[in-house]
């Protein structure tokens, strides 16, 4: 076989490398993207969740998505039985009051006004203090001359107790302007407050109130004292007129922090005494 007398020509290879385009020209932002919107989305989902449901609802929630309440829950109160269920007598791991027993069928929860034996005295309590309304109202409806006096109270249940607020007004003053004197229509008012709460055992709270407006620099005192003073004058017209000094648990003097109208500091009805009967009975454990 003839040789040929042409050069050998070398072998050239040639890589080429191509370059990724990450997914359409760069995809690594949108899942950052992506991940920036998710967690936004679920931050206003959060806080229409909190604008939009009540504190019972939202502690529920919280109770749903809680891992140590769904762990106490497991294998307690007939879930491990035969049939993964429920049983009435079965001990259970929840958390109870003292002196509950820890079945189904005896554990009983506490709400708002307490267990079984706080219930039953809220609900003596209230009684009572239906009876104080009706009481109060009737009597001020003898007599013409008082009658006029009983559009200044107010009967408000509180977390204390049944409220009762003596208002002023425009044409009526627990006070007289300035002083911790006692008007003739107070008088007349308070009067007839005694003899309704004489015969209660609840215990007795008494807070002053003035409105926001600053007391003459010539009369040498401030609202703060004034309302102290005011709460105290009250506190002995009634121990002097039957109610026992044993009943009385706090005399306060707030000024003006605690206003009845708020949207207006200085309306006259700020000016008043409340006469809070608790719902303890005193000398209760």
């Amino acid at each position: 076989m003839a040789k040929s007398n042409e050069p050998v020509r070398p072998v050239i290879v040639k890589k080429v490398y191509e370059e990724a385009h990450g997914g359409h020209h760069g995809g690594a932002w949108k899942v950052a993207y992506a991940d920036f919107v998710t967690a936004m989305m679920a931050f206003f989902l959060l806080m229409w969740l909190l604008g939009a449901t009540t504190e019972k609802q939202r502690k529920a929630l919280a109770d749903y998505f809680s891992p140590t309440l769904v762990a106490s829950k497991q294998d307690s109160a007939g879930s491990t039985s035969f049939f993964g269920g429920d049983s009435i007598t079965s001990v259970d791991k929840y958390p109870n009051r003292a002196g509950q027993t820890g079945s189904r069928s005896m554990t009983i929860p506490r709400d708002a006004t307490g267990g079984p034996k706080e219930a039953s005295g809220i609900g003596k309590d209230r009684a009572r203090f239906q009876q104080i309304r009706q009481s109060l109202m009737a009597r001020l409806s003898t007599s013409k001359e008082i009658k006029r006096l009983a559009r200044n109270l107010r009967f408000i249940e509180t977390r204390e107790g049944l409220r009762i607020d003596l208002l002023d007004e425009a044409d009526f003053s627990m006070f007289i302007s300035g002083t911790d004197m006692l008007t003739p229509d107070a008088l007349a008012l308070l009067g007839e407050v005694a003899e309704v709460l004489g015969a209660m055992p609840n215990g007795i709270i008494i807070r002053g109130h003035t409105d926001a407006q600053p007391t003459s620099p010539g009369l040498g005192v401030n609202n703060w004292q004034l309302s102290s003073a005011r709460a105290e004058a009250t506190r002995a017209y009634l121990a002097r007129t039957g109610v026992g000094a044993q009943r009385f648990l706090r005399i306060e003097g707030v000024a003006d922090r605690e206003p009845y109208v708020p949207t207006n500091p200085y309306d006259s009805r700020n000016r008043r005494m409340s006469i809070t009967l608790g719902w303890k009975t005193v000398g209760d454990d």
